[in-house]
């Protein structure tokens, strides 16, 4: 883990500028989720609006929204492809984000371009960085 501050960067991981993390798994598939920055900034955590699986959609894209008690946002997808899987749990719980953002992932997808998506993305050392800048 690398710490900035108050906020922690899980290393192994991809990160956007938009806060959100993608882990390529061992099948080829990609969990993302959002960063430890990202759910410190929206606060407690109140309904996940998951995705639908099944659905396509292309690096930038709305996933899906968080709301939280300060705001609704919106959280991007890091890689193109197709929605495999969404965590159902989120929907009960969706404080785990906050307890462990690293853990609760939000959508598995199954990518179609992800040579190409992962370039676009930064390392845990970039992200770090990143959040120094802001």
């Amino acid at each position: 883990m690398i710490e900035v501050g108050e906020y922690k960067v899980k290393e192994g991981l991809y990160y956007t500028k938009e806060h959100e993390w993608a882990q390529v798994l061992d099948d080829g598939t990609v969990l993302v989720g959002i960063s430890d920055y990202a759910q410190k900034e929206l606060g407690d955590v109140a309904y996940v609006e998951l995705p639908e699986v099944g659905k396509e959609v292309s690096q930038g894209d709305v996933l899906c929204e968080i709301e939280s008690v300060k705001a609704v946002s919106e959280v991007y997808a890091p890689v193109s492809g197709e929605i495999v899987e969404v965590n159902g749990e989120l929907e009960d719980s969706p404080e785990k984000i906050n307890e462990d953002p690293y853990g609760a992932w939000i959508a598995k997808i199954k990518p179609s371009n992800l040579e190409e998506d992962l370039k676009n993305l930064m390392t845990a050392e970039q992200y770090a960085e990143y959040l120094k800048s802001l």
